[in-house]
């Protein structure tokens, strides 16, 4: 059997960097990073605080089931972003985005 790293199996089966299957894949992957890394964020500020999916939920007037997607990196936008952060007091937001640096929201 022959072994190959990640980068050449990607190369093979998605194209070489630069290619428009690669670019969009890799882009793809980025932003579910991103989107994953913001709701750690929500979720790290929630728990620090003391409150449940459903506390969290009732002050940003939205169910439960929301505040979970939103948490595990799915559904998220800049109002849902906005909302979850001044729910919890923010008055002013920045996210740490990793190596991509910090972010203002507002």
């Amino acid at each position: 059997m022959e072994f190959i790293t990640l980068e050449e199996s990607k190369d093979i089966n998605l194209g070489k960097v630069g290619t428009p299957f690669r670019d969009a894949y890799e882009e793809e992957v980025r932003r579910a990073l991103d989107d994953y890394r913001i709701g750690e964020a929500i979720k790290a500020e929630r728990k620090r605080q003391g409150l449940t999916q459903e506390q969290l939920g009732e002050r940003m007037g939205v169910q439960k089931a929301q505040v979970s997607k939103i948490e595990n990196g799915k559904g998220i936008s800049y109002s849902s972003i906005v909302k979850a952060f001044k729910a919890l007091g923010a008055k002013a937001a920045s996210l740490d985005l990793g190596e991509m640096g910090k972010v203002a929201l507002w």
